[in-house]
């Protein structure tokens, strides 16, 4: 299923709760300058349909949905605000929350899984703040990084544990009960963009990056990767676990790649290629729900969810 949602995509995802529903953020005129839309999308027989679309004044970099409420949904937005929305509510609720603490771009959000009224945020402030969707100010902020934050996101098996990555080129551990970092990894030589924990074993996380690679750590043994993966002719924009397997990566890129890995064959890790962007490709989720089913974003505008044994272009 395809859609052209008019604005640059940054970022989709699928809702927890309610099959087929996808959240995109998006921005005007790749994110530069001008206005952005949080869309809600449906997957119905007839294709991909919009049930709901909100506009911010900035572009609009990252989205998450609530683990606890299946309508409320939160945007990570180019003028360093936070907006949380219900998606039933009629317009004049909207937002339900402002949430104006970061300096700069908001460029990552991640809901934990665990305690479900919380969430991160990481911004190009350089730092990371933590959040209760029904707190007007934040509980916590980190600060170690001496870079953009480019992503935050929750250790799926412990609530009080996170990764973040950064344009210092680290891949950084926390705990929500600690002031600082537990962990501190030179994970590459160019800015990290984008890192995610493996979904069955809460020790192994996944790292994309400028320099073209992605590469899989165990925190038990942080002094180097387990495996590098290559194979991507850009810079590496997101990497995301599979729900469904634990050796199962999927990653995106500004080459306008969706690409599929098997991290535990090293030698032969590139499973698909998929190459239905004609712009820089950047947001992508696995559906928690169906498996099997996937769903991407670019700069080209369009919206595309396939099953990974379909051809996206003609889905």
């Amino acid at each position: 299923m395809r859609y052209r949602i008019g604005f640059n995509g940054y970022s989709v995802k699928f809702s927890p709760f309610e099959d087929g529903r996808l959240a995109v953020a998006s921005s005007q005129n790749f994110g530069i300058i001008g206005n952005g839309r949080q869309h809600v999308l449906q997957m119905t027989q007839t294709g991909l349909q919009e049930v709901a679309a909100f506009d911010t004044r900035d572009g609009v970099y990252d989205c998450a949905w609530s683990e606890e409420n299946e309508n409320i949904l939160a945007s990570a937005c180019g003028d360093g605000s936070i907006k949380v929305w219900d998606v039933a509510a009629p317009p004049d609720v909207n937002p339900l929350r402002s949430l104006e603490e970061h300096t700069r771009e908001v460029h990552s959000l991640s809901w934990n899984l665990t305690q479900r009224t919380l969430f991160l945020s990481g911004s190009w402030d350089d730092s990371i703040k933590l959040w209760d969707v029904n707190r007007p100010t934040s509980l916590s902020t980190f600060v170690d990084h001496t870079y953009c934050v480019y992503g935050a996101v929750w250790n799926p098996a412990h609530g009080d544990v996170f990764a973040s990555c950064s344009g210092d080129c680290t891949l950084k551990v926390w705990d929500l009960r600690q002031p600082h970092p537990t962990l501190n990894i030179p994970a590459h030589q160019h800015e990290v963009l984008s890192t995610d924990w493996c979904k069955y074993n809460d020790c192994v996380l996944a790292t994309g990056s400028v320099d073209k690679s992605i590469k899989i750590w165990d925190i038990r043994s942080p002094q180097r990767e387990v495996t590098s993966l290559q194979g991507h002719t850009w810079a590496v924009r997101r990497v995301l676990f599979s729900p469904h397997a634990e050796n199962v990566l999927a990653s995106c890129s500004y080459d306008m790649t969706v690409r599929l890995w098997d991290v535990a064959a090293p030698e032969d890790a590139l499973l698909q290629v998929w190459e239905h962007h004609t712009e820089f490709a950047v947001g992508i989720d696995f559906s928690m729900l169906s498996e099997g089913l996937l769903a991407s974003t670019g700069w080209d505008e369009m919206v595309v969810a396939w099953g990974e044994r379909e051809d996206p272009r003609s889905a």
